[in-house]
Order: C-alpha cells, then sequence, then structure tokens
C-alpha cells in the first residue's frame, strides 16, 4: 500500500510550511493521515512532513505511553510484517479533533483512540 498519495503530501507539507511562520499553530492541526501496524501494536497520526522525510505527529509503539514526535516515512515503509505486510493507511480515517485532543485522550487511557 502506498503510504503518501500526492494529496496527502501536500496537506502534510502546506502543515510545515504553515509552522515555520507560527511554531504554536502545529498544535491546533488535525491529523492529515493514519497509519497503523495491521499486525499488532503501532498508530501514527500525523500532521506535517518536512524535506527530509520526517513526520510530526502522535506515535504510539503500543507500550502504553503514545507521545508526540517524529517518526521518518522511511522507516514506516521499510518495516516488514509477518504475512508480508507492511504498516497501512488508514483509507477511512477523517480527524473529529486537534492533534492536541487526541495527544490528551491517549496519554489518559495509554493508547490512542482514533
Amino acid at each position: 500500500m502506498k503510504l503518501l498519495t500526492k494529496e496527502i503530501e501536500q496537506k502534510l507539507r502546506d502543515n510545515n510550511k504553515l509552522l515555520e511562520s507560527d511554531f504554536e499553530i502545529d498544535r491546533r492541526f488535525k491529523p492529515v493521515v493514519k497509519y497503523f501496524n495491521p499486525c499488532g501494536a503501532g498508530t501514527w497520526l500525523i500532521t506535517e512532513l518536512d524535506e527530509d522525510g520526517r513526520m510530526f505527529g502522535l506515535c504510539d509503539l503500543g507500550v502504553g505511553s503514545p507521545e508526540l514526535g517524529y517518526v521518518m516515512l522511511e522507516e514506516l515503509e521499510s518495516l516488514k510484517l509477518p504475512f508480508n505486510l507492511g504498516i497501512e493507511r488508514d483509507l477511512s480515517f477523517e480527524a473529529d479533533k486537534t492533534l492536541n485532543k487526541y495527544a490528551e485522550e491517549a496519554r489518559e487511557i495509554g493508547y490512542i483512540k482514533a
């Protein structure tokens, strides 16, 4: 599965450009895309993408402590999972709150609920 369509990439890059002019604005972004591990733990809600392929968002590796941080697109694309699967993009995901709201909720319950 292609993790990054042209449309998603443009939205993520646009958010990154906005961030350059107002550092606090990223906390008001709604996630653009949700990635997940189809074989187990691992969820990422992503809001931004920089020129080096570094994405910012809420990351949950399934150990009970989701956190805001960075992940490389290349890392997600290169993960090899059982049954010849890889990380997938949630095709039906539509953010209904800001990244900060998802993060607050995830800290309370110990995982991303999206």
